[in-house]
């Protein structure tokens, strides 16, 4: 199965958790502080052409995290799907990156730099902590004044091979060449306006430079995997789940869910339209098996109480279903057992008419409704305390490892 990212609260606890973050952090400033990015002269100077460290250092950090981000994705160290990418709001992140860079002209740091000041004891980090700190204060009160804008041109998590129609290893390889072009760009510009001797740039940048176009050639010919590739990882453990029925609920215990206040249960009926008009849970939402892949970005950002099951009229549809939510790393992923049919079986009337005709594994409504009832027959929302039902609990609520939040240094 995919390592990473590792579920660092399950392994290490909450607190141990926290101190690997404090690491991080300290070990992040450290590399801050050794580039010279504590000092508002040398970061300012990169407006004025004259040091172009913050672009070789950040760009640097940009092109190789990516290429071994996707080349872990690629040989399946990595699931990208559980990386956090912040979502795109075009229009505000334009506004705000203006914003952030006219004051990062007038004061001489960013907001991660400036801690890193700060914590050198220098005089001009601590004011413009202070100052992002009444920034922040003002900002919370005053957003809902332009929450219209603030939340407007939502794109979701859009990343370049989304918005160039291109392959993923066709985009790194562009972005390291266009990265390149920048490094060489700016070291005339150190030249011109800073004066700095091009003999003294140490060489071994050139292997460097090798060393990252050539990873990014190998993840053209090796692509990101696939849904089958994923599903080819797990597999094994998976299918085993599936014959031993760890993964298919009663319909009792769907109901008790549905009523149980700590969960937020998504019913994702994969039926198609007709069938779905004609009877649903209540609540539950349509969307078609082939519509299914589309959401799942937004399933990942659904809380960590959140209790997914499947259903189709049967099991066969609810299982593909259930296949791509686990290939896809949606956590606590359940098939409804017997699917709306059983569903009807337990809650709904005796006096229902059910074809006959139908053979089991069929996947097709076995019951016959004279119109398109949809949640408004009773079974849909059924009485909880009306059924003294027996079953063998099945769901087990796992440590969500989804992208939930992200920062900006």
């Amino acid at each position: 199965m995919t390592a990473f990212p590792l579920p660092l609260a399950e392994i290490f606890g909450h607190w141990g958790s926290y101190a690997v973050y404090l690491v991080i952090g300290i070990a992040f400033g450290a590399v801050l502080e050794m580039a010279g990015f504590g000092n508002s002269r040398k970061l300012a100077a990169q407006f004025y052409f004259k040091d172009m460290t913050v672009l070789k250092v950040m760009f640097t950090g940009i092109i190789v995290a990516m290429v071994l981000i996707f080349g872990a994705s690629a040989v399946g160290l990595l699931d990208y799907n559980l990386v956090w990418v912040n979502p795109t709001y075009l229009w505000p992140g334009i506004i705000g990156g203006l914003i952030m860079g006219a004051g990062f002209i007038i004061g001489g740091f960013c907001p991660g730099t400036s801690l890193v000041a700060m914590a050198t004891l220098k005089k001009d980090g601590l004011f413009f902590v202070l100052g992002v700190l009444a920034g922040i204060f003002l900002f919370g009160e005053t957003v809902s004044n332009i929450a219209i804008f603030w939340n407007s041109s939502y794109m979701g998590r859009f990343t370049l091979p989304e918005l160039f129609g291109l392959p993923t290893g066709v985009v790194v390889l562009l972005v390291v060449l266009m990265a390149l072009v920048m490094f060489w760009g700016s070291e005339k510009l150190e030249q011109h306006f800073g004066g700095k001797d091009p003999r003294k740039v140490p060489k071994w940048r050139y292997a460097a430079a090798g060393v990252l176009v050539a990873g990014a050639f190998a993840l053209i010919f090796i692509g990101q995997p696939t849904f089958s590739d994923r599903w080819a990882a797990i597999a094994e453990e998976k299918d085993a789940q599936l014959e031993n029925r760890e993964k298919q609920i009663h319909p009792g215990e769907l109901l008790d869910s549905l009523n149980d206040t700590q969960l937020k249960v998504i019913m994702l009926d994969v039926r198609d339209e007709v069938d779905y008009n004609l009877f649903h849970i209540l609540d539950s939402r349509h969307v078609p098996l082939d519509e299914l892949p589309t959401i799942i970005e937004e399933l990942h950002l659904e809380p960590a109480n959140a209790l997914f099951v499947t259903m189709s009229n049967d099991e066969q549809a609810a299982t593909e279903a259930w296949k791509l939510l686990e290939a896809e790393s949606i956590p606590n992923a359940y098939i409804l057992e017997g699917g709306i049919n059983n569903w009807i079986a337990t809650f709904g009337d005796d006096d229902l008419t059910k074809n006959f005709n139908l053979g089991a594994g069929d996947d097709q409504l076995c019951y016959i409704f004279d119109s398109a009832v949809g949640s408004r027959y009773a079974a849909s929302e059924p009485d909880p305390h009306a059924f003294g039902l027996i079953y063998t609990p099945k769901v087990k609520m796992e440590l969500k490892r989804a992208p939930s939040s992200g920062g900006c240094g």
